[in-house]
């Protein structure tokens, strides 16, 4: 039984950053096209709806609808950026290419591949969200001081939501079925979490639904931190996304090591 365990654990502190150094070299070549495709979703929303609706709207929560909407796009575009690359580059790396397969082959465990795709997926993350704090302050919608603060909040939510897509990857019996984890998971969650506008101009149970979503805590770190204001319940918020980012991991495994040895 112990062998059992053991297949779905890392073997130890470094075998993933083998893993997670074999992405790297492959994206690496095309790094320039995949961190402006990254780009591209969170900045629309930020001028589409920030200029547009901004005008409309007003202030929000004591800032501009614009930088109100910045803030919460750093979180979003974190969750969008892991997920995607976990949901389908990596579903390719273990279906299509067959790389796990022969990785599996080494001294490596599932465990390891799976930790080394989820931190290469939190990776794309903090370079996609990073990114758009680093756009939000140079257009004085954030002030400079804050990155240093919700950048490990970002690598955290790209852990999060990597974990939670590697469950995806691990039932998905093809591409066709991640539409509906993006359009019934992914898009509610960004308008319910208050990336879009605030929660609390929610109904009450809807409210007390976005408590459970993880991009919630992340935008209740960030936004605060990217306004210099001190943020609430900070121990609770990354407990939250710590634990989004442990059990789904371990269920991923389980989930893998069936699928795989079927």
């Amino acid at each position: 039984m112990w062998e059992n365990y053991a297949a779905v654990l890392p073997a130890n502190g470094w075998n993933w950053t083998a893993m997670w150094r074999r992405n790297y070299l492959a994206w690496k070549k095309a790094a320039l096209v995949s961190i402006l495709g990254n780009l591209a979703d969170p900045m629309v929303y930020l001028f589409g709806l920030g200029t547009g609706l901004g005008l409309m709207v007003g202030r929000v929560e004591g800032m501009s609808y614009i930088a109100f909407l910045a803030t919460g796009m750093v979180a979003a575009s974190a969750m969008t950026a892991s997920t995607f690359e976990t949901i389908y580059a990596a579903f390719a790396r273990m279906r299509d290419q067959r790389s796990w397969e022969a990785i599996l082959y080494t001294q490596m465990t599932l465990g390891d591949v799976v930790l080394g795709e989820v931190a290469w997926a939190a990776t794309k993350a903090l370079l996609a969200g990073t990114a758009i704090a680093v756009v939000a302050a140079i257009l004085g919608y954030a002030v400079w001081s804050s990155i240093p603060y919700v950048v490990p909040v970002i690598a955290l939510t790209g852990i999060a939501f990597a974990s939670l897509a590697m469950i995806v990857v691990a039932l998905a019996p093809s591409y066709d079925y991640f539409i509906f984890y993006q359009t019934l998971i992914l898009t509610p969650m960004l308008f319910l979490s208050g990336a879009v506008y605030p929660v609390t101009q929610l109904p009450g149970k809807v409210q007390q639904m976005a408590t459970f979503l993880p991009l919630a805590h992340a935008i209740d770190l960030i936004r605060p931190a990217m306004f210099g204001r001190p943020a609430a319940d900070v121990m609770f918020h990354l407990g939250i996304l710590f634990i989004f980012g442990v059990l789904p991991f371990f269920v991923s495994t389980a989930l893998l090591r069936r699928r795989l040895m079927s």
